[in-house]
């Protein structure tokens, strides 16, 4: 019987090394056996079996957010804008979208997104701005998805400068707490974040 090495077998069945290690690593495909200095091998069995298995098609997905419900016509124009963008790409896709705070990470959409891309059946994930997936973490779902091989593709790279970022930062983080305060103390944290917003309209006046 035949071995093959895994930069062989990838080029045989059609996908990336990268791709069977993380294969071999979930269970999907072990290799025929690993030699003492860590290469692994494949069959020839191997390969007759997986040839006769066709992959799932991966899909590109459009992921849109808004922080609350009260922004559900922004949301609905920010959908629509992936839409267009995704197709004029001419290739199948579909949205998720999202009500929740950018530094909630249990939004239902993103665990969907994540699941997804961890099941290797997303390609590409398409947002309008890179803080709509998440405010902070961003880096940290783009590497987990790179493992999978789907890329993070924003649409809206405009930069900002560090105050509006920081502004909008603050924003976030006291709404999120100023949700479990009750009385003035709530009170307080509206304000401030008003305060906020208000400098920040003022000085881009």
């Amino acid at each position: 019987m035949r071995y093959f090495t895994i930069n062989k077998f990838s080029k045989m069945v059609g996908v990336t090394p990268q791709t069977l290690r993380n294969w071999d690593k979930a269970g999907k495909l072990k290799p025929h056996h690993t030699s003492q200095n860590g290469y692994r091998y494949y069959s020839e069995e191997q390969l007759n079996q997986i040839l006769r298995i066709k992959p799932k098609p991966q899909i590109t997905i459009g992921y849109c957010r808004v922080s609350s419900p009260k922004q559900k016509d922004d949301l609905v124009r920010q959908v629509d804008n992936v839409k267009t963008y995704l197709l004029a790409q001419g290739k199948p896709f579909e949205i998720i979208s999202d009500i929740g705070s950018g530094i909630n990470y249990k939004r239902k959409g993103l665990l969907e997104l994540l699941d997804r891309i961890t099941k290797n059946e997303v390609e590409k994930v398409v947002i309008m701005y890179k803080d709509r997936l998440l405010r902070f973490g961003f880096e940290l779902i783009e590497y987990v998805a790179s493992l999978h091989e789907c890329e993070i593709e924003v649409i809206d790279n405009t930069p900002k400068t560090e105050q509006e970022e920081l502004v909008e930062d603050l924003v976030q983080i006291i709404t999120v707490f100023s949700c479990k305060l009750q009385g003035k103390r709530a009170h307080k944290a509206r304000k401030l974040i008003k305060e906020l917003v208000g400098e920040q309209d003022d000085e881009n006046v």
